[in-house]
């Protein structure tokens, strides 16, 4: 694959990351603000210090500009992130073509770099947790990033070595087992990041912790989505067009 190619992609999976954005950023003002305003009527009601100044942002802007450019700016770098991961591991994972290569690209990126963290270190409201502890909360959450996807990375490799002698289906088994196993031992190993206030209504935990999940579902499978169409017609643009034109020849004429 030249630099041109990679170039292109690259490209691509930003614009699929953007589009996957707007997608997301409808979900989390529609089903996620609710949960984060109760959240902060919470530390409200139960704050025994004295109100402060003027906030610098309102809470409006907030949950408008403030998340569409978060939101935003998150698609578009993780979609260039995993361009570059797709055009690595385009050929290296199996005969799989561009969009069966961009779909297993998300799903691996879902499940590394959020779904296994996650279960570990849960989202919680922005406003819910002690800030004298944010720093560490905040390193150990990467530090689990870190390692559910280098873990990721040596189940692969694992599972790659083994094909030839165990067969593919063997091999991807041993190498899921693998994997498992080490991401539970870290789990156990790591401390608890748990910080929730007492009398927090679970209620509302609860929903936030469901739509973060779906904010991040919804991200990554849109964007494997759209990146496997706009990759597939980078690199099999003839296959695409003799498609296209034999469906518009076994079309019924008007």
């Amino acid at each position: 694959m030249n630099s041109a190619i990679v170039r292109a992609l690259l490209v691509r999976g930003m614009l699929a990351g953007l589009g996957a954005g707007m997608l997301t950023f409808a979900f989390a003002y529609f089903v996620g603000e609710g949960s984060v305003d109760a959240a902060i009527a919470f530390e409200e009601s139960n704050s025994h210090h004295a109100a402060g100044g003027e906030e610098l942002v309102s809470r409006s802007v907030q949950s408008t500009a403030g998340l569409a450019t978060g939101v935003l700016v998150f698609g578009v770098a993780v979609g260039g992130i995993a361009a570059l991961a797709f055009c690595f591991a385009l050929g290296r994972i199996g005969q799989f073509g561009a969009r069966a290569t961009a779909a297993l690209t998300a799903l691996a990126a879902f499940l590394t770099v959020y779904l296994v963290p996650t279960l570990k270190y849960p989202a919680n409201p922005p406003a819910v947790g002690n800030p004298d502890t944010l720093d560490q909360r905040t390193a150990l959450y990467f530090l689990m990033i870190a390692l559910s996807v280098l873990l990721g990375i040596a189940a692969v490799l694992l599972g790659r070595r083994l094909a030839p002698g165990w067969g593919n289906w063997n091999a991807s088994t041993a190498a899921g087992l693998a994997f498992l196993a080490a991401v539970t031992v870290a789990m156990v190993f790591l401390p608890s990041g748990d910080n929730v206030p007492n009398g927090f209504p679970a209620t509302d935990l609860w929903e936030f912790r469901m739509a973060s999940l779906g904010v991040q579902a919804l991200l990554w499978a849109a964007f494997g989505l759209l990146f496997g169409y706009l990759a597939e017609r980078v690199l099999e643009p003839r296959a695409t067009a003799s498609a296209g034109r034999g469906a518009e020849l076994s079309a019924p004429a008007a």
